[in-house]
């Protein structure tokens, strides 16, 4: 019945009426699919973008923007995408969720069904979530306020959830919009990483070829078709990346810097040149690690003592401690919690661990064994485990890199032969060792996915250094000269191949300033790319 109806509209305003009058969304969905091309062809030559809201509700739209409705209806048809721009552009799925306010903050939840494989030789979809943050006091003074989105630290970390308008988050809200981005596989994205998600993909090699797709280049290419989606005009928008969240912006502004109005970077300058692998960065923070190992036992020296005498009490159960998580606690995998030595609070909250290890009788204390598992964030956020080292690849494989780096030192981080020489016992950063596949509970099933990409060679390139060296987006970064996971030297190679690119170089703070004092970080960036705080 919808195709013989259908076939005797001569004009727009039939086919309007037809969807407006037809229901729920599902229905009018329905009745599109089941049109012909043929039929539909001349009508969506002449239909109206802005028509598309009466058929498909913005809240009901399925389409992305209004506008793309109408590039969808006219894609099917076989006609021109065009609507109001000049070159193709096909909407992602767009939803729009639930609205909520907090203390001064009005967030509204979005989700994009975004291409698995953007160049779309491998078929498949994924969503992404974002979270839009507004300052409820300005949602109807200023509407139009520009947009601001963050990438957040990793990789394989959601982005924040505030609760108030303080911090960083509080700042920009006072001139943007603010996306925070739930990188693909993480947070409310979906499928969300873990071994029961890859395990529906199939073996090994199936969950290894899955994966590939959760770097740099597929996290920007979502926030592209994201920004065009909520920015149909052609607005250009900002970024604010955080670590892993620099590397992307890196990314960005080597694939798609006519997105962008200004980015700001905190602690996350990556090597960009090509050939890059994960050996340059681990033989640089393996010896920033030493340094904050001496600068933790200098501080709480009863700890050299606490730390051998867990190593000796897990040396006693032979193959290691059992976990409360299933896993299970080796020395090599105590040095894990290290990671903290480079944080804001970090050499406090291990202290707070190690001054609580034991119980009366000489074991391990649950607690120990519980704060442990809690620190290591690989067990929740298993994409951090798997593509950290691929993170930096183009065109070669890391093989493990932190391990062989970690080889070469000799026994500087050998915890059992640190003991038997009675010298402090090294903690390790963050480094990510094959070995972890075997201990902790959550990543062995993913761990001949995770050799697979260790493996891998035929990376693409995630930056375009000639791009990068004719530069024109107005880019700010602190870079923090103790910084234990970015490391300075390397990050000052490539500030000076990014033209343009402005440093603000200090030592008040780890790498987690943006959490410290997001405030005064966040605005400072800002007006160095506004230029009110001139070059000198």
């Amino acid at each position: 019945g919808i195709k013989r109806g259908i076939q005797s509209l001569t004009g727009r305003s039939a086919l309007k009426s037809l969807l407006v009058s037809s229901g729920s969304s599902e229905w009018r969905r329905a009745a599109l699919s089941n049109l012909s091309r043929k039929s539909l062809n001349p009508i969506a030559s002449k239909f109206r973008p802005q028509e598309a809201c009466l058929a498909f509700p913005p809240r009901e739209m399925s389409y992305g923007t209004k506008s793309g409705f109408i590039k969808r209806l006219r894609r099917d048809c076989g006609t021109s995408a065009k609507a109001g721009s000049d070159k193709p552009f096909e909407a992602p799925l767009h939803t729009v969720g639930s609205t909520v306010k907090v203390q001064g903050l009005t967030t509204i939840d979005h989700t994009f069904t975004v291409p698995l494989d953007h160049s779309g030789v491998v078929e498949g979809t994924v969503t992404v979530f974002a979270r839009e943050i507004v300052a409820t006091n300005r949602m109807t003074s200023n509407p139009k306020q520009p947009m601001l989105v963050f990438f957040q630290g990793g990789p394989g970390f959601e982005s924040p959830r505030p609760s108030d308008c303080g911090g960083w988050i509080g700042a920009a809200v006072e001139k943007f919009r603010i996306l925070l981005l739930d990188q693909r596989g993480v947070g409310r994205s979906t499928p969300r990483i873990s071994g029961s998600t890859l395990a529906r993909k199939g073996g090994p090699q199936e969950q290894a070829d899955f994966l590939q797709f959760f770097r740099a280049d597929s996290i920007v290419r979502d926030a592209e078709l994201i920004r065009k989606t909520l920015l149909p005009s052609g607005e250009k928008w900002s970024t604010l990346g955080q670590s892993f969240g620099g590397f992307c912006t890196l990314t960005y502004l080597s694939l798609a810097p006519e997105g962008l109005e200004r980015c700001l970077i905190t602690g996350g300058l990556s090597p960009v040149t090509p050939g890059s692998t994960a050996d340059e960065v681990y033989r640089s923070t393996f010896r920033r690690v030493e340094n904050q190992n001496i600068k933790f036992y200098a501080r709480f020296p009863q700890h050299v003592a606490d730390v051998q005498n867990i190593v000796r009490a897990i040396a006693t159960q032979g193959g290691g401690v059992s976990l409360p998580g299933g896993g299970v606690l080796t020395a090599r995998g105590l040095q894990c919690i290290g990671i903290n030595l480079g944080f804001s609070g970090g050499m406090e909250s291990l202290h707070y661990l190690f001054e609580s290890a034991f119980d009366e009788d000489g074991s391990l204390s649950h607690f120990f064994l519980r704060s442990y598992e809690n620190m290591i964030s690989v067990d929740t956020n298993p994409i951090f485990a798997i593509l950290h080292e691929p993170i930096y690849c183009q065109g070669a494989a890391s093989n493990w890199s932190a391990e062989r780096v970690r080889a070469e030192l000799g026994d500087l981080f050998d915890a059992e032969k640190a003991v038997e020489e009675s010298r402090p016992v090294y903690l390790t950063g963050e480094m990510i060792f094959p070995w972890m596949f075997d201990e902790v509970a959550s990543l062995r099933p993913m761990k001949d996915a995770a050799n697979i990409l260790a493996e891998k060679a035929d990376w693409p390139a995630l930056y375009n250094t000639e791009v990068l060296k004719t530069n024109k987006v107005p880019v700010a970064a602190a870079v923090y000269y103790e910084d234990m996971y970015v490391e300075f030297a390397l990050s000052e190679k490539t500030a000076t191949l990014v033209k343009g690119l402005r440093m603000w170089v200090t030592s008040e703070y780890m790498h987690s300033g943006v959490r410290e004092d997001g405030p005064r970080i966040f605005n400072r960036l800002l007006a160095m790319t506004q230029d009110e705080i001139p070059i000198r």
